[in-house]
């Protein structure tokens, strides 16, 4: 989480913005969110906001390096403020839920590929596809009594806010 959106603007040479700076709060406080979440949320915290400033916005932000972009197949681009590592994601096939995992070795590009055709590889981006716990039990009535291992809880903005995208 970002604690000081104004400094991290400045950082990477952006002008302050209010709009810039509520796209990145709401970044900040709901990873794995869509640019049609992120102007709700703008509009909701500053009021009137063009769709074309909050996608430019978004766009010089990941261009920069402070947001990152993420686009699991036959889902909505989605953007998140954890940049400083190669982690990877879990996907809920059936809620659309996006959950961080390290890499599985530590450390980038944390796989290797069998033939790197001389590429100089610097990240590796991978997907793990499944079921999340919650969707697991809806459809399982045996696991609907492990509820309270559920990582996903009804106050984790990811499966609440993908559960109707």
């Amino acid at each position: 989480m970002i604690s000081d959106p104004a400094a991290e603007l400045r950082s990477r040479g952006l002008q302050v913005t209010a709009q810039r700076l509520a796209v990145l709060r709401t970044i900040s406080a709901n990873p794995h969110v869509t640019a049609e979440a992120v102007t709700s949320e703008v509009r909701a915290e500053i009021g009137s906001v063009s769709v074309q400033a909050v996608y430019d916005a978004l766009a010089t932000m990941v261009e920069v390096g402070l947001v990152r972009r993420i686009q699991p197949a036959g889902s909505a681009a989605r953007f998140e403020d954890r940049v400083a590592d190669n982690h990877h994601h879990l996907v809920c096939r059936d809620c659309g839920c996006v959950v961080d995992v390290d890499c599985s070795v530590g450390a980038a590009p944390c796989l290797t590929a069998s033939d790197d055709h001389g590429f100089d590889i610097d990240e590796a981006e991978v997907a793990f596809w499944g079921r999340c716990p919650r969707c697991q039990s809806a459809t399982d009535p045996q696991s609907a009594s492990q509820g309270a291992d559920d990582p996903l809880t009804e106050s984790t903005p990811h499966h609440k806010e993908n559960k109707n995208e």
